[in-house]
């Protein structure tokens, strides 16, 4: 891997090889490392988790219970759930958790889908492929590539209408763009589609958004018939490994799916995990403050590459196109053998195409080096440019101008800048996210607020 010391150059073929049969989702990060040389894997640009938390000293804490982590059964799901209700400040009666969100889609689809499915498109494609492997039709609405991917919520009802729908989805933030719909053209949408059987408002990105104070409709869906409002713990807290999502809903749509979901289907990890939240929470909602920061510094760095477009986002990742005549496969395949960076290559997913790219966000150390990578990948080294990253000498200073970022352009439902996060309505960054961050306590709140500046130094060191 050119003197990078990670564990996918010497098996390179055998790692990219893996691409090849995973269908529509990307090889896991323990079947590359197999597959490498042994050394230390890629660093990872594809898996949207938060590299921010849990803190050192919570692993250490988890590492030190490891031992009876593993050997003793977990409490019931109905015991973990509680706890987490008490947190967020959630009636129990209200949420059914899950082994990670896409336990409770396929509850859903299961239980809840009838015979059709409208979801826009691109999405996470567990909306498009679990109601399909169980035979239901899936209506799927094409996101504008000429309107930055944004939503039109009056197009899509009509869309809705037109198709016969009988179920809609909508991630918000959406993966893979991260485009987001302001709180209120959520609620127009929702009131929109009273006579449907279900709307699920897929919420999985929502903690790393800060275009609006509060733009979760948790909860509005405790008090209609036919929502549920889906979120993830897993990308929040950094912890995909440990399975756990959950959703909210009006008690007799949360009590169906609890009814159906087995007594333990929340694992030991889990359980240490929502127990440990409550004394750790100030350091979560740091965590998501440097990230919307990292957010807004990656999308700045980005800009520099010449005819690279990175969209708007209010996720934990950004959405790039990349310059005329790449091909993503390529990229990734070279990133991943040359620079050992792996990526999320969007050519498998429905709507998408393999010119666009997913990228997580991490830290500015790890950016520099996927810019100079994808620099040397795109356009060839730079030799004349001396220094450790040429690449950011593109543009018209060290990085372009962030106001280079396109917007998404306004539709009927928000107005501009409210998509993107970037425009005048865009909160700051300390603007903590609503759902689980809004459902601790207010001394949560309060040391947050006291400990920005030491954020702030710990930004600067990274």
């Amino acid at each position: 891997m050119g003197g990078h010391g990670t564990g996918v150059g010497a098996g390179g073929g055998n790692v990219t090889a893996l691409f090849r049969t995973t269908g529509a989702h990307t090889p896991s990060y323990f079947a590359l490392e197999r597959a490498g040389d042994g050394g230390r894997g890629p660093i990872d640009f594809c898996i949207p988790c938060n590299p921010y938390f849990p803190t050192p000293a919570m692993f250490e804490s988890l590492a030190g219970r490891l031992r009876e982590i593993l050997t003793y059964y977990p409490s019931d799901a109905d015991t973990v759930t509680a706890e987490l209700c008490a947190v967020l400040g959630l009636n129990r009666q209200t949420v059914a958790m899950g082994n990670g969100s896409t336990e409770l889609i396929t509850w859903i689809d299961h239980l809840l889908v009838r015979d059709s499915l409208a979801v826009p498109v691109p999405t996470f494609g567990r909306w498009t492929d679990q109601p399909m492997e169980t035979g239901k039709r899936v209506d799927m609405f094409p996101l504008p590539e000429a309107d930055g991917f944004a939503l039109d919520p009056h197009a899509f009802v009509s869309f809705i209408r037109a198709r016969g729908s009988r179920t809609a989805v909508i991630c918000n933030p959406n993966n893979p763009d991260g485009g987001l719909l302001p709180r209120r053209a959520v609620l127009a949408l929702l009131d929109s589609l009273t006579d449907l059987d279900l709307v699920v408002v897929d919420e999985s990105f929502l903690e790393f958004a800060d275009a609006e104070a509060d733009a979760s409709v948790a909860d509005e869906a405790v008090l209609r018939p036919n929502v549920i409002v889906l979120r993830s713990l897993g990308k929040n807290f950094g912890l995909h490994g440990v399975r756990f999502g959950y959703l909210v809903a009006n008690p007799a749509i949360a009590g169906k799916v609890r009814a159906a979901l087995p007594k333990w289907n929340l694992n030991s990890f889990a359980e240490t995990v929502v127990f440990m939240l409550r004394e750790h929470a100030h350091e979560y909602l740091e965590s998501l403050h440097i990230v919307r920061r990292d957010r807004l510094e990656m999308a700045r760095t980005l800009s520099a590459l010449p005819g690279l477009t990175v969209y708007p986002s209010q996720g934990n990742f950004l959405f790039v196109r990349l310059p005329v005549g790449a091909d993503g496969v390529a990229v990734r395949d070279q990133l991943l053998d040359e620079h050992g960076i792996l990526v999320r290559e969007c050519g498998n997913k429905i709507g998408s195409s393999s010119r666009f790219l997913r990228l997580v966000v991490r830290p500015q150390p790890d950016v520099l080096r996927l810019v100079n990578g994808l620099g040397q990948v795109l356009h060839g080294p730079r030799r004349e440019a001396a220094g450790p990253e040429p690449y950011l000498r593109y543009g018209s200073g060290p990085v372009a101008d962030h106001a280079s970022a396109p917007a998404a352009a306004p539709h009927s439902g928000y107005g501009p800048g409210e998509r993107s996060g970037y425009g005048p309505t865009a909160r700051p960054a300390a603007a903590y996210a609503p759902g689980l961050t809004a459902g601790f306590h207010s001394g949560a709140s309060a040391a947050y607020s006291s400990g920005t500046a030491a954020v702030d130094r710990l930004v600067r060191q990274v």
